[in-house]
Protein backbone atom coordinates (compact mmCIF):
# COMPACT_ATOMS: atom_id res chain seq x y z
CA UNK A 1 0.00 0.00 0.00
CA UNK A 2 1.73 3.62 -1.19
CA UNK A 3 0.23 6.76 0.87
CA UNK A 4 -0.56 10.06 -1.24
CA UNK A 5 2.09 13.06 -0.68
CA UNK A 6 -0.49 15.64 0.25
CA UNK A 7 -0.27 19.06 1.23
CA UNK A 8 -0.54 20.78 4.89
CA UNK A 9 -3.76 22.62 3.25
CA UNK A 10 -5.45 19.47 2.27
CA UNK A 11 -4.48 17.90 5.82
CA UNK A 12 -5.55 20.12 7.64
CA UNK A 13 -8.74 19.75 5.70
CA UNK A 14 -9.59 16.74 7.31
CA UNK A 15 -9.44 18.16 10.67
CA UNK A 16 -12.95 19.67 11.98
CA UNK A 17 -14.80 21.92 14.49
CA UNK A 18 -14.84 20.09 17.94
CA UNK A 19 -12.55 17.26 17.02
CA UNK A 20 -9.76 15.53 19.41
CA UNK A 21 -6.55 16.18 17.98
CA UNK A 22 -3.49 14.48 19.12
CA UNK A 23 0.10 14.83 18.51
CA UNK A 24 3.52 13.26 18.51
CA UNK A 25 6.30 14.12 20.22
CA UNK A 26 7.56 15.88 23.44
CA UNK A 27 7.98 19.22 24.27
CA UNK A 28 9.52 20.99 21.11
CA UNK A 29 11.00 17.26 19.83
CA UNK A 30 9.20 15.48 17.33
CA UNK A 31 5.74 17.80 17.37
CA UNK A 32 4.40 18.28 13.73
CA UNK A 33 5.53 21.79 12.28
CA UNK A 34 3.22 21.98 8.60
CA UNK A 35 -0.09 20.58 9.44
CA UNK A 36 -0.91 22.78 12.39
CA UNK A 37 0.27 25.70 10.57
CA UNK A 38 -2.22 25.08 7.77
CA UNK A 39 -5.01 23.77 10.82
CA UNK A 40 -4.51 27.82 11.63
CA UNK A 41 -5.44 29.36 8.41
CA UNK A 42 -8.17 26.82 7.99
CA UNK A 43 -9.50 27.94 11.43
CA UNK A 44 -8.87 31.55 10.33
CA UNK A 45 -11.11 30.93 7.18
CA UNK A 46 -13.95 29.87 9.54
CA UNK A 47 -13.79 32.43 11.54
CA UNK A 48 -13.93 34.63 8.64
CA UNK A 49 -17.06 33.47 7.90
CA UNK A 50 -18.28 33.60 10.95
CA UNK A 51 -18.10 29.88 11.65
CA UNK A 52 -17.03 28.23 14.58
CA UNK A 53 -13.86 26.46 14.71
CA UNK A 54 -11.81 25.47 17.49
CA UNK A 55 -10.11 21.55 18.44
CA UNK A 56 -9.36 20.11 21.83
CA UNK A 57 -5.58 19.79 21.78
CA UNK A 58 -3.76 17.11 23.53
CA UNK A 59 0.10 16.76 23.04
CA UNK A 60 2.91 14.10 25.23
CA UNK A 61 4.09 18.26 26.74
CA UNK A 62 4.71 21.53 25.98
CA UNK A 63 5.13 22.20 21.78
CA UNK A 64 6.88 25.34 19.80
CA UNK A 65 5.48 28.21 18.34
CA UNK A 66 4.61 26.12 15.31
CA UNK A 67 1.31 24.26 17.36
CA UNK A 68 0.66 26.60 20.39
CA UNK A 69 1.69 29.55 18.69
CA UNK A 70 -0.28 29.18 15.26
CA UNK A 71 -3.18 27.97 17.05
CA UNK A 72 -3.71 30.10 19.59
CA UNK A 73 -2.85 33.38 17.30
CA UNK A 74 -6.09 31.55 14.71
CA UNK A 75 -8.46 30.84 18.18
CA UNK A 76 -8.06 27.68 17.35
CA UNK A 77 -8.32 25.96 20.47
CA UNK A 78 -10.81 24.87 22.56
CA UNK A 79 -9.34 22.80 25.38
CA UNK A 80 -5.56 22.33 26.18
CA UNK A 81 -3.75 19.47 27.73
CA UNK A 82 -1.06 18.90 29.07
CA UNK A 83 1.36 21.19 29.44
CA UNK A 84 2.07 24.62 27.40
CA UNK A 85 5.02 26.75 27.29
CA UNK A 86 4.35 29.31 24.61
CA UNK A 87 3.80 32.83 25.80
CA UNK A 88 0.82 33.43 23.92
CA UNK A 89 -1.02 30.09 24.69
CA UNK A 90 -0.01 31.16 28.08
CA UNK A 91 -1.93 34.48 27.93
CA UNK A 92 -4.70 32.57 26.62
CA UNK A 93 -4.85 29.96 29.29
CA UNK A 94 -4.89 33.08 32.07
CA UNK A 95 -7.67 34.98 30.07
CA UNK A 96 -9.75 32.14 29.93
CA UNK A 97 -10.02 31.82 26.21
CA UNK A 98 -8.42 28.35 26.32
CA UNK A 99 -9.53 25.77 28.71
CA UNK A 100 -6.47 24.90 30.08
CA UNK A 101 -5.94 21.52 32.39
CA UNK A 102 -3.20 20.65 34.40
CA UNK A 103 -2.26 16.75 34.46
CA UNK A 104 0.88 15.04 35.52
CA UNK A 105 2.56 13.48 32.49
CA UNK A 106 2.36 10.41 33.39
CA UNK A 107 -1.66 10.27 33.88
CA UNK A 108 -2.46 12.18 30.21
CA UNK A 109 -1.50 8.83 28.08
CA UNK A 110 -3.78 6.75 30.35
CA UNK A 111 -6.38 9.04 30.97
CA UNK A 112 -6.68 9.17 27.56
CA UNK A 113 -6.57 5.03 26.88
CA UNK A 114 -9.36 5.17 29.83
CA UNK A 115 -11.35 6.95 27.82
CA UNK A 116 -11.85 9.69 30.57
CA UNK A 117 -11.40 12.88 28.02
CA UNK A 118 -13.26 10.74 24.96
CA UNK A 119 -11.83 9.62 21.94
CA UNK A 120 -9.15 10.60 19.40
CA UNK A 121 -10.40 11.84 15.90
CA UNK A 122 -7.28 13.16 14.59
CA UNK A 123 -3.46 12.02 15.28
CA UNK A 124 -0.56 14.06 13.75
CA UNK A 125 2.09 12.17 13.90
CA UNK A 126 5.98 13.70 13.07
CA UNK A 127 8.19 10.50 11.49
CA UNK A 128 11.90 10.54 9.79
CA UNK A 129 11.28 7.16 8.08
CA UNK A 130 8.25 4.79 6.89
CA UNK A 131 7.50 2.29 4.49
CA UNK A 132 4.17 1.24 2.82
CA UNK A 133 2.80 -1.20 5.58
CA UNK A 134 2.41 1.83 8.49
CA UNK A 135 5.87 0.56 10.04
CA UNK A 136 7.52 4.18 11.09
CA UNK A 137 10.48 5.62 12.33
CA UNK A 138 9.71 8.67 15.03
CA UNK A 139 11.79 11.83 15.01
CA UNK A 140 13.36 13.29 17.82
CA UNK A 141 10.23 12.96 20.42
CA UNK A 142 7.99 10.05 21.54
CA UNK A 143 5.68 11.54 23.75
CA UNK A 144 2.39 10.02 23.64
CA UNK A 145 2.92 8.40 20.24
CA UNK A 146 2.13 4.96 20.73
CA UNK A 147 -1.36 4.94 22.30
CA UNK A 148 -2.69 7.57 20.06
CA UNK A 149 -1.99 6.21 17.04
CA UNK A 150 -4.00 3.08 18.01
CA UNK A 151 -6.89 5.42 19.30
CA UNK A 152 -6.81 7.92 16.44
CA UNK A 153 -9.88 7.30 13.84
CA UNK A 154 -7.62 9.23 11.05
CA UNK A 155 -3.72 9.87 11.30
CA UNK A 156 -1.80 12.10 9.23
CA UNK A 157 2.13 11.56 8.85
CA UNK A 158 4.30 14.63 8.56
CA UNK A 159 7.70 13.16 7.00
CA UNK A 160 10.68 15.81 7.98
CA UNK A 161 13.81 15.72 6.20
CA UNK A 162 15.70 17.82 8.35
CA UNK A 163 17.13 14.76 10.18
CA UNK A 164 20.47 14.29 8.60
CA UNK A 165 20.87 10.74 9.83
CA UNK A 166 18.81 7.76 10.83
CA UNK A 167 17.02 7.64 14.26
CA UNK A 168 16.24 3.84 13.88
CA UNK A 169 17.10 2.51 16.80
CA UNK A 170 16.56 5.45 19.48
CA UNK A 171 13.06 4.61 20.44
CA UNK A 172 11.72 1.72 22.38
CA UNK A 173 7.93 1.74 21.69
CA UNK A 174 5.95 0.07 24.36
CA UNK A 175 2.19 0.49 25.39
CA UNK A 176 1.81 -1.26 29.32
CA UNK A 177 -1.32 -3.53 30.05
CA UNK A 178 -4.79 -2.08 31.26
CA UNK A 179 -6.30 -2.64 34.54
CA UNK A 180 -6.92 -4.79 36.08
CA UNK A 181 -4.48 -7.64 37.31
CA UNK A 182 -1.73 -6.02 34.56
CA UNK A 183 1.87 -6.84 35.02
CA UNK A 184 4.87 -4.71 35.90
CA UNK A 185 6.67 -2.86 33.76
CA UNK A 186 10.12 -4.85 32.91
CA UNK A 187 12.62 -2.36 33.73
CA UNK A 188 15.08 -2.78 35.99
CA UNK A 189 17.99 -0.55 34.64
CA UNK A 190 17.71 2.55 32.43
CA UNK A 191 19.50 1.00 29.92
CA UNK A 192 16.43 -2.17 29.39
CA UNK A 193 14.98 -1.77 26.23
CA UNK A 194 11.00 -3.60 26.42
CA UNK A 195 9.29 -2.54 22.87
CA UNK A 196 9.93 -1.73 19.38
CA UNK A 197 12.33 0.73 17.61
CA UNK A 198 9.68 0.29 15.34
CA UNK A 199 6.64 1.70 15.66
CA UNK A 200 3.37 -0.02 13.63
CA UNK A 201 0.07 2.27 12.42
CA UNK A 202 -2.72 0.36 11.02
CA UNK A 203 -2.13 1.77 7.09
CA UNK A 204 -6.06 2.39 6.52
CA UNK A 205 -6.03 5.33 9.00
CA UNK A 206 -2.93 6.95 7.35
CA UNK A 207 -4.52 9.56 4.68
CA UNK A 208 -1.69 11.00 4.01
CA UNK A 209 2.30 12.50 4.08
CA UNK A 210 3.25 15.44 4.40
CA UNK A 211 6.50 16.60 3.26
CA UNK A 212 8.56 18.57 5.72
CA UNK A 213 12.05 20.10 6.50
CA UNK A 214 11.24 22.41 9.45
CA UNK A 215 13.67 22.22 12.58
CA UNK A 216 12.57 21.83 16.45
CA UNK A 217 13.57 25.55 16.55
CA UNK A 218 14.71 25.34 20.26
CA UNK A 219 16.87 27.93 21.48
CA UNK A 220 20.32 27.94 22.84
CA UNK A 221 20.06 27.43 26.95
CA UNK A 222 21.48 30.80 28.60
CA UNK A 223 25.21 30.67 30.08
CA UNK A 224 25.13 29.70 33.50
CA UNK A 225 25.08 32.46 35.98
CA UNK A 226 27.02 32.95 39.26
CA UNK A 227 24.13 32.32 40.88
CA UNK A 228 22.97 28.61 38.71
CA UNK A 229 26.71 27.75 39.09
CA UNK A 230 26.37 27.73 42.81
CA UNK A 231 23.16 26.08 42.70
CA UNK A 232 25.09 22.93 40.97
CA UNK A 233 27.95 22.62 43.16
CA UNK A 234 25.72 23.06 45.98
CA UNK A 235 23.75 20.12 44.44
CA UNK A 236 27.05 17.90 43.63
CA UNK A 237 28.41 18.83 47.02
CA UNK A 238 25.05 17.29 48.86
CA UNK A 239 24.84 14.53 47.14
CA UNK A 240 28.54 13.43 47.32
CA UNK A 241 27.99 13.55 51.30
CA UNK A 242 25.45 12.08 50.76
CA UNK A 243 27.15 8.51 49.36
CA UNK A 244 30.15 9.43 52.20
CA UNK A 245 27.67 9.15 55.03
CA UNK A 246 26.48 5.40 53.13
CA UNK A 247 22.70 6.70 52.13
CA UNK A 248 23.78 6.71 48.47
CA UNK A 249 25.41 3.50 46.78
CA UNK A 250 28.88 3.35 46.00
CA UNK A 251 27.78 2.93 42.12
CA UNK A 252 25.57 6.10 42.80
CA UNK A 253 22.02 6.08 41.37
CA UNK A 254 20.24 7.22 38.18
CA UNK A 255 19.57 11.18 37.77
CA UNK A 256 16.51 12.62 37.14
CA UNK A 257 16.12 16.26 35.70
CA UNK A 258 13.66 18.92 35.05
CA UNK A 259 14.08 21.75 32.26
CA UNK A 260 15.62 24.70 32.17
CA UNK A 261 18.52 26.57 32.61
CA UNK A 262 19.05 25.26 36.27
CA UNK A 263 18.34 21.88 35.84
CA UNK A 264 21.09 22.30 33.23
CA UNK A 265 23.78 23.89 35.12
CA UNK A 266 22.67 20.88 38.48
CA UNK A 267 23.88 18.72 35.46
CA UNK A 268 27.19 20.58 34.79
CA UNK A 269 27.45 20.56 38.57
CA UNK A 270 27.61 16.77 38.59
CA UNK A 271 30.22 16.60 36.24
CA UNK A 272 32.19 19.23 37.81
CA UNK A 273 32.58 17.64 41.19
CA UNK A 274 35.41 14.39 41.04
CA UNK A 275 33.47 12.94 43.97
CA UNK A 276 30.81 12.14 41.77
CA UNK A 277 31.26 8.81 40.11
CA UNK A 278 29.55 8.09 36.45
CA UNK A 279 26.07 7.66 36.50
CA UNK A 280 22.99 7.18 34.36
CA UNK A 281 19.93 8.76 34.07
CA UNK A 282 15.92 7.57 33.77
CA UNK A 283 14.59 11.21 32.95
CA UNK A 284 11.64 12.86 31.01
CA UNK A 285 13.99 14.90 28.62
CA UNK A 286 17.57 15.12 27.74
CA UNK A 287 18.84 18.89 27.10
CA UNK A 288 22.14 19.80 25.90
CA UNK A 289 24.56 19.22 28.84
CA UNK A 290 23.64 15.41 28.79
CA UNK A 291 25.47 15.76 25.21
CA UNK A 292 28.92 17.17 26.91
CA UNK A 293 28.22 15.03 29.96
CA UNK A 294 28.66 11.85 27.94
CA UNK A 295 31.36 12.84 26.12
CA UNK A 296 33.03 13.56 29.02
CA UNK A 297 32.51 9.96 30.40
CA UNK A 298 30.23 11.27 33.45
CA UNK A 299 27.44 9.78 31.83
CA UNK A 300 27.03 6.45 30.59
CA UNK A 301 23.38 6.10 29.74
CA UNK A 302 20.10 8.40 29.56
CA UNK A 303 17.00 6.76 28.76
CA UNK A 304 14.27 10.37 28.14
CA UNK A 305 11.06 11.29 26.16
CA UNK A 306 12.82 13.41 23.69
CA UNK A 307 15.74 14.95 22.83
CA UNK A 308 15.05 18.83 23.56
CA UNK A 309 18.61 20.03 21.97
CA UNK A 310 19.28 23.32 20.80
CA UNK A 311 18.77 23.54 17.31
CA UNK A 312 23.16 23.99 17.34
CA UNK A 313 23.56 20.94 19.42
CA UNK A 314 20.92 19.24 17.44
CA UNK A 315 23.12 19.76 14.65
CA UNK A 316 26.41 18.38 16.20
CA UNK A 317 24.50 15.72 17.22
CA UNK A 318 23.72 14.36 13.71
CA UNK A 319 26.82 14.06 12.62
CA UNK A 320 28.20 12.29 15.67
CA UNK A 321 24.62 10.73 15.78
CA UNK A 322 26.74 6.74 15.79
CA UNK A 323 28.64 7.44 18.98
CA UNK A 324 25.48 7.66 20.93
CA UNK A 325 23.46 4.85 19.34
CA UNK A 326 24.67 3.02 22.62
CA UNK A 327 23.81 5.49 25.06
CA UNK A 328 20.78 7.02 24.21
CA UNK A 329 17.07 5.82 24.14
CA UNK A 330 13.80 7.36 23.75
CA UNK A 331 10.51 5.77 25.81
CA UNK A 332 6.72 7.27 25.80
CA UNK A 333 6.03 9.72 28.21
CA UNK A 334 4.04 7.32 30.46
CA UNK A 335 6.90 5.22 30.62
CA UNK A 336 9.55 7.69 31.00
CA UNK A 337 7.94 8.97 33.88
CA UNK A 338 6.21 6.33 34.97
CA UNK A 339 5.79 6.01 39.16
CA UNK A 340 6.54 2.05 39.47
CA UNK A 341 9.58 2.21 37.80
CA UNK A 342 10.54 5.75 39.10
CA UNK A 343 9.88 4.14 42.55
CA UNK A 344 11.77 0.96 41.78
CA UNK A 345 15.40 2.38 40.13
CA UNK A 346 15.54 4.68 43.26
CA UNK A 347 15.92 7.54 41.18
CA UNK A 348 17.55 11.10 42.39
CA UNK A 349 15.10 13.74 41.30
CA UNK A 350 15.89 17.34 40.82
CA UNK A 351 13.35 19.38 39.60
CA UNK A 352 12.78 23.38 39.68
CA UNK A 353 10.72 25.27 41.61
CA UNK A 354 9.19 28.62 41.13
CA UNK A 355 8.57 29.49 44.81
CA UNK A 356 8.80 26.84 48.47
CA UNK A 357 7.66 27.93 51.57
CA UNK A 358 9.30 27.87 55.06
CA UNK A 359 7.59 24.09 55.36
CA UNK A 360 8.78 22.51 52.34
CA UNK A 361 5.78 23.35 50.21
CA UNK A 362 6.21 23.97 46.50
CA UNK A 363 4.84 25.70 44.12
CA UNK A 364 6.15 25.45 40.69
CA UNK A 365 3.17 26.21 38.21
CA UNK A 366 1.60 29.80 39.49
CA UNK A 367 2.70 32.84 40.03
CA UNK A 368 1.12 34.79 43.21
CA UNK A 369 -1.27 31.53 43.19
CA UNK A 370 -3.23 32.96 39.73
CA UNK A 371 -0.89 32.81 36.67
CA UNK A 372 -0.13 29.71 35.30
CA UNK A 373 3.29 29.64 33.72
CA UNK A 374 3.89 26.24 31.40
CA UNK A 375 2.32 23.44 33.69
CA UNK A 376 3.34 21.17 36.34
CA UNK A 377 4.98 18.71 34.03
CA UNK A 378 6.05 15.26 35.05
CA UNK A 379 8.08 16.81 38.25
CA UNK A 380 5.11 15.50 40.78
CA UNK A 381 5.59 11.59 38.76
CA UNK A 382 9.28 11.82 40.04
CA UNK A 383 9.13 14.15 43.20
CA UNK A 384 6.72 11.47 44.68
CA UNK A 385 8.44 8.42 44.39
CA UNK A 386 12.41 9.16 43.77
CA UNK A 387 14.71 8.25 46.06
CA UNK A 388 15.51 11.16 47.17
CA UNK A 389 13.10 14.37 45.71
CA UNK A 390 15.04 17.56 44.90
CA UNK A 391 13.75 21.01 44.45
CA UNK A 392 16.39 23.99 43.13
CA UNK A 393 15.91 27.69 42.61
CA UNK A 394 17.30 30.56 43.35
CA UNK A 395 17.05 32.31 46.50
CA UNK A 396 15.88 35.88 44.52
CA UNK A 397 14.66 36.92 41.72
CA UNK A 398 14.21 40.38 40.29
CA UNK A 399 17.21 41.99 41.84
CA UNK A 400 15.84 40.74 45.29
CA UNK A 401 12.27 42.01 45.29
CA UNK A 402 10.96 38.81 45.05
CA UNK A 403 12.10 35.62 47.59
CA UNK A 404 11.46 32.07 46.16
CA UNK A 405 11.11 31.21 49.94
CA UNK A 406 7.78 32.42 51.36
CA UNK A 407 5.63 32.19 54.71
CA UNK A 408 3.16 30.26 52.71
CA UNK A 409 3.55 29.49 48.91
CA UNK A 410 0.56 30.60 47.30
CA UNK A 411 0.03 27.44 45.48
CA UNK A 412 0.73 24.34 46.18
CA UNK A 413 2.18 21.56 43.68
CA UNK A 414 3.76 19.36 46.03
CA UNK A 415 3.54 18.99 49.38
CA UNK A 416 5.79 18.70 52.41
CA UNK A 417 5.55 15.17 51.82
CA UNK A 418 6.89 14.45 49.01
CA UNK A 419 9.56 17.37 49.24
CA UNK A 420 13.18 16.09 50.75
CA UNK A 421 16.12 18.54 49.83
CA UNK A 422 15.73 22.35 48.76
CA UNK A 423 18.70 23.57 46.86
CA UNK A 424 19.24 27.53 46.14
CA UNK A 425 22.82 29.11 45.83
CA UNK A 426 22.36 29.87 49.66
CA UNK A 427 22.62 25.90 50.30
CA UNK A 428 20.87 22.92 50.83
CA UNK A 429 18.09 22.29 53.22
CA UNK A 430 18.05 18.73 54.59
CA UNK A 431 14.19 18.26 55.56
CA UNK A 432 14.18 14.85 55.62
CA UNK A 433 13.56 13.57 59.39
CA UNK A 434 12.35 16.58 60.44
CA UNK A 435 8.95 18.00 61.96
CA UNK A 436 7.61 21.20 60.76
CA UNK A 437 9.20 23.84 62.59
CA UNK A 438 12.86 21.35 61.91
CA UNK A 439 12.01 22.37 58.16
CA UNK A 440 11.43 25.46 58.42
CA UNK A 441 14.57 26.82 60.82
CA UNK A 442 16.63 24.38 58.38
CA UNK A 443 15.03 26.63 55.07
CA UNK A 444 16.09 29.89 56.37
CA UNK A 445 19.37 29.17 57.96
CA UNK A 446 19.98 26.92 54.65
CA UNK A 447 18.22 28.83 51.61
CA UNK A 448 16.93 31.94 51.95
CA UNK A 449 18.41 35.15 51.25
CA UNK A 450 19.85 36.86 53.65
CA UNK A 451 17.77 40.41 52.66
CA UNK A 452 14.55 37.68 53.75
CA UNK A 453 16.37 35.46 56.66
CA UNK A 454 15.07 38.00 59.61
CA UNK A 455 11.52 38.85 58.19
CA UNK A 456 10.71 35.03 57.75
CA UNK A 457 11.87 34.50 61.51
CA UNK A 458 9.70 38.03 62.47
CA UNK A 459 7.03 35.89 60.54
CA UNK A 460 7.25 32.70 62.46
CA UNK A 461 7.39 34.48 65.95
CA UNK A 462 3.97 36.25 64.78
CA UNK A 463 2.31 32.87 63.81
CA UNK A 464 -0.32 31.10 65.81
CA UNK A 465 1.37 27.75 67.27
CA UNK A 466 0.57 24.31 66.67
CA UNK A 467 2.17 21.51 64.51
CA UNK A 468 2.78 24.13 61.72
CA UNK A 469 2.78 28.10 63.23
CA UNK A 470 0.76 30.23 60.41
CA UNK A 471 -0.90 33.63 61.20
CA UNK A 472 -3.33 33.32 58.49
CA UNK A 473 -3.65 37.15 57.94
CA UNK A 474 -0.01 37.22 57.32
CA UNK A 475 0.63 33.81 55.27
CA UNK A 476 0.18 35.74 52.10
CA UNK A 477 2.38 39.05 53.36
CA UNK A 478 5.43 38.41 51.31
CA UNK A 479 2.67 38.22 47.86
CA UNK A 480 0.84 41.65 49.50
CA UNK A 481 4.16 43.54 49.73
CA UNK A 482 5.05 42.48 46.13
CA UNK A 483 1.44 43.60 44.65
CA UNK A 484 1.34 46.81 46.70
CA UNK A 485 5.00 47.96 46.79
CA UNK A 486 6.73 46.11 44.10
CA UNK A 487 9.30 44.57 46.78
CA UNK A 488 8.86 41.54 49.42
CA UNK A 489 11.53 43.24 51.78
CA UNK A 490 8.61 45.85 52.95
CA UNK A 491 6.18 42.85 54.18
CA UNK A 492 5.74 43.20 57.67
CA UNK A 493 3.33 41.70 59.94
CA UNK A 494 0.84 41.78 62.47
Amino acid sequence: MSFPFISAEEAASHINHGDNVALSGFTASGTPKKVTKALAERARAFHAEGKPFKINLYTGASTNDFVDGNLTRADAIAQRAPYQGTPVTREAANSGAIHYYDPHLSHMTQDLRYGFIGGIDVAIVEVTEMNPTGEVILGAGLGMTPTIVRMAKKVIIEYSSYYRSSFRGFHDNYVPLDPPHRREIPIYSPTDRIGSPILQIDPDKIIGVVPSNESESVRQFTERTDTTRAIGRNVASFLASEMKRGTIPPGFLPIQSGVGNVANAALYGLAENPDIPQFQMFTEIVQDAVLDLMKEGKCSFASTCGFAFSDETMFSFMDEIDYYRDKLLMRPSEISNNPEIVRRLGLIAMNTALECDIYGFVNSTHVNGTYVMNGIGGAGDFARNAYISMFLCPSIQKGGRISAIVPMVSHVDHTDHCVRVIVTEQGVADLRGKDPMQRANCIIDNCVHPDYRELLRDYIRSSRRGHIYHNLADAFAFHRAFEETGDMRNARFS
